[in-house]
């Protein structure tokens, strides 16, 4: 029958194929997602936008210290990540993209791998695969900031340290990469790192007898030589702006945790987290709840106690972003596993008619005709979308409202049509199908990738684009965040000036957009761009 042949069987079924091909079927379930695109690109502004500008700060001077003229008040490892892309293929945003797409992928296989020592194989596939369809994750793999490659530097010292227990024989070797790991996190996310590092000290303290992590000399030997490209930046840094250098980085994390942001309250992550991560977290509390019941043994402290610990510094700590959660992503994910696992067994067994909905036979029933009401409700909304005009959103919308009716109708056609072919792997791949379809278009239509399509069109542009390629432009004192987007995509720049007045005879200049009657001397408009002028200023008569 056509349902046996390998290439239709559902993802739960494939399961046992990753089993022996488990990162090559990932591969083609995530590299997909990861380079869907319009094929127009921009930069996100603001966060994405100053890395990828300080990098290409970095990259024009050929200066790897701090090229801005003051004490920075980060650590370079990101700018150094991406400015070593641009130094392979040129700037562009794909290149600054490139170091996430890359290390996204790793996390997954990370992930992959300490969920197959602490959950098995089905579970330990499933979760990385729940990761990859997951909206902010596949987010900020596409984005060039530093969050993937701390995330990524995370999984490795705790997959460091799982194998330093199980293969005691390695563990001086495996205890340098865990060490080296989370020095290096420090590199490339400054003093973010220690909350991390202090989530894993529950499993590093308290089950110390059993794995000796602590007495491992060579933990200490990899925190060390990990923290030489931070020292080296430190020293050459001190040396151009003295204590400043000191000031810069640990005044920046005094701020960032005595100031919230936009109102976010300590039950910020409460509701951002399952939002973010919809519909994978409302599975993962199922999961959570299960684990704890059943604890996992010897890594109960890493499976909850990580991110239980994590959730708790992360809510405490007064600056709160939906990115700084990403670290909990793998683990949503791996209880998220558990929750359809679990589920699926149920959806096995039938369902009891005449029963409260939430009855736990029924659970799968309810769930199944829940996800048809939310695709029906998406494609009401799509036709609202389109007749307000909006075509990319009314499709996106359609093929979403119709894949979420995948899951009503494989629960419909084994219990109600008698096809008993539609096991729980057919009914999880239809809880799976959605989310991919999903980002699929999304990063299709650019919504995943070409954050400013505004200013993407406005530089290419010819008259705009030949100014810009053959001549300096000067900075007449530019704020707001989409300030950094004409500094990273302007190719020449000439100096940063306080006055248009400043600003030589027939040379061209960023300014603010302002009444002609306060700019002096006299000039010509090229062309605007939101809040922003790009103008010549007029040869004297």
């Amino acid at each position: 029958m056509l349902y046996k042949l390998p290439f239709l069987q559902p993802i739960w079924r494939q399961i046992s194929l990753s089993a022996t091909f488990p990162y090559v079927s990932l591969l083609i379930w995530t590299i997909p997602l990861l380079l869907f695109s319009s094929g127009e690109n921009s930069v996100m502004a603001h966060d994405e936008g100053l890395y990828a500008w300080r990098a290409r700060q970095m990259f024009d001077a050929d200066d790897w210290i701090a090229p801005w003229g003051n004490a920075h008040h980060k650590t370079p490892g990101p700018y150094w990540l991406i400015g070593i892309f641009y130094k392979l293929l040129g700037i562009s945003e794909f290149s600054t993209r490139l170091p996430n797409i890359i290390l996204g992928i790793f996390c997954l296989l990370l992930t992959y791998e300490i969920g197959k020592i602490m959950l098995g194989k089905k579970l330990a596939w499933l979760a990385a695969a729940i990761l990859s369809v997951t909206f902010l994750w596949l987010q900020y793999c596409r984005l060039g900031t530093p969050d993937i490659p701390t995330v990524f530097l995370v999984l490795l010292a705790i997959y460091a340290f799982i194998q330093a227990e199980i293969y005691p024989k390695y563990r001086y070797i495996w205890g340098f990469i865990a060490g080296l790991s989370l020095s290096l996190g420090f590199l490339m996310r400054s003093f973010m790192i220690f909350l991390p590092t202090v989530a894993l000290l529950p499993y590093l303290v308290i089950k110390h007898r059993r794995h000796r992590h602590l007495t491992n000399p060579f933990l200490y030997v990899g925190l060390i030589v990990g923290l030489i490209p931070t020292f080296v930046w430190l020293w050459f840094n001190w040396q151009r702006y003295g204590n400043n250098s000191f000031a810069a980085l640990f005044g920046f994390v005094l701020e960032l945790g005595s100031q919230e942001r936009g109102g976010n309250g300590i039950i910020f992550y409460l509701w951002n987290v399952p939002l973010k991560a919809f519909p994978w977290a409302f599975f993962s509390i199922l999961g959570l709840f299960l684990v704890i019941r059943r604890p996992i043994r010897n890594y109960q402290l890493i499976l909850v106690g990580f991110p239980a610990v994590l959730f708790a510094q992360l809510s405490i700590f007064s600056t709160r972003l939906s990115h700084y959660s990403l670290t909990l992503y793998p683990f949503i994910a791996f209880f998220a596993a558990i929750g359809l696992d679990w589920l699926g067994r149920i959806y096995q067994l039938g369902y009891v008619n005449r029963k409260p909905l939430l009855q736990k036979g029924n659970i799968p029933r309810t769930l199944s005709y829940a996800c048809g009401l939310l695709g029906l409700l998406l494609v009401l909304a799509s036709i609202v979308a389109f007749a307000w005009g909006d075509r990319k959103y009314s499709t996106l919308g359609l093929i979403l409202g119709f894949s979420w009716l995948i899951v009503p109708v494989i629960w419909i056609s084994r219990y109600h049509l008698g096809c008993k072919f539609l096991t729980a792997g057919y009914w999880i791949a239809g809880l799976l199908i959605p989310c991919w379809l999903g980002l699929a278009v999304a990063g299709g239509f650019g919504l995943l990738g070409d954050y400013n399509p505004a200013y993407r069109t406005f530089f290419q542009k010819p008259a705009i684009a030949s100014i810009l390629q053959n001549y300096p432009i000067y900075f007449v004192q530019l704020g707001g965040k989409n300030a950094v987007l004409l500094r990273f995509y302007t190719p020449v720049h000439g100096q940063k000036v306080e006055t248009i007045a400043q600003v030589p005879p027939s040379s061209y200049a960023w300014v603010y957009k302002q009444p002609s009657s306060q700019i002096s001397p006299p000039h010509r408009v090229i062309g605007s761009i939101q809040d922003y002028q790009l103008i010549q200023i007029l040869p004297y008569k």
